[in-house]
């Protein structure tokens, strides 16, 4: 069986390719194996679950989970650090003092830093480093980003990806500091630019729905820190938890 005919299995190599390359690039190789999973998390990126799984022996493994929606509308070094930041979380989970519930304290932030990657709440320079709900930017010149580059140069890929991307997440590939960087750390383009692969020229599978008649002009927004808001397409509102603008998910009522 070759591996396009085994894509379950082609996706989980390249997963693991990544993990092991960062664990020996970033952490000297200090990182348990862990497992790695697909989970669609809306507005999440990925997530870090200490201990999560379990086998028949009594045996106890940490979860990495990434959201594949993502995989297809923000460049690969974008991809590359949602693992990386939660490799932080485990490395801090065994070497280190978590925070409270998904509180990223300043431990986790000092690490993050040191391997390349500035934490902030907003994802671009500004932003608070510590927090519930926080994303990062790499640094130039960084651990990571050499770590990163010298992964894409043994031609690694992400070969699958979503067919489907929803509008909001492509509109949101484009503005992610990934964009900025050079092709040699998987920056400047996306699965969906070159395969042009957009939402809205998709043709997705026909499903009868009936026409919904938009009689009050409302659209749901939302910020970093998944809280929403009803209002109108011209809404602007800043939200004091995480201090990023709401933005507009394309709903309307």
């Amino acid at each position: 069986m070759t591996a396009f005919t085994n894509p379950t299995a082609q996706n989980y190599a390249e997963l693991q390719t990544a993990y092991d390359h960062f664990n020996q690039a970033l952490f000297a190789g200090m990182l348990p194996s862990c497992l790695i999973t697909l989970q669609r998390e809306k507005r999440t990126c990925g997530y870090f679950s200490h201990q999560r799984f379990a086998d028949l022996d009594g045996r106890t493994t940490d979860e990495i989970a990434l959201n594949p929606a993502y995989f297809a509308v923000v460049p690969l070094v974008e991809t590359m650090q949602t693992l990386v930041h939660e490799m932080t979380h485990l490395w801090q989970s065994h070497f280190g003092t978590p925070g409270r519930g998904r509180y990223h304290n300043g431990e986790w932030a000092d690490k993050m830093e040191a391997i390349g990657l500035m934490p902030s709440s907003t994802g671009k320079p500004g932003g608070k480093r510590t927090g519930d709900c926080m994303a990062d930017f790499a640094i130039e010149g960084g651990q990571f980003l050499i770590a990163c580059a010298d992964l894409i140069t043994r031609a690694f890929r992400l070969s699958w990806y979503d067919r489907f991307p929803a509008p909001e997440l492509v509109a949101a590939g484009q503005l992610t500091e990934g964009m900025h960087l050079s092709a040699a750390v998987g920056g400047g383009s996306t699965p969906a630019q070159a395969l042009h692969v957009q939402a809205s020229l998709v043709v997705r599978p026909a499903v009868a729905t009936p026409a919904v008649v938009n009689k009050s002009n409302r659209m749901k927004f939302s910020c970093d820190c998944a809280q929403s808001v009803w209002g109108k397409p011209s809404l602007r509102v800043m939200c004091m938890e995480c201090n990023t603008t709401f933005k507009p998910l394309g709903i309307v009522l």
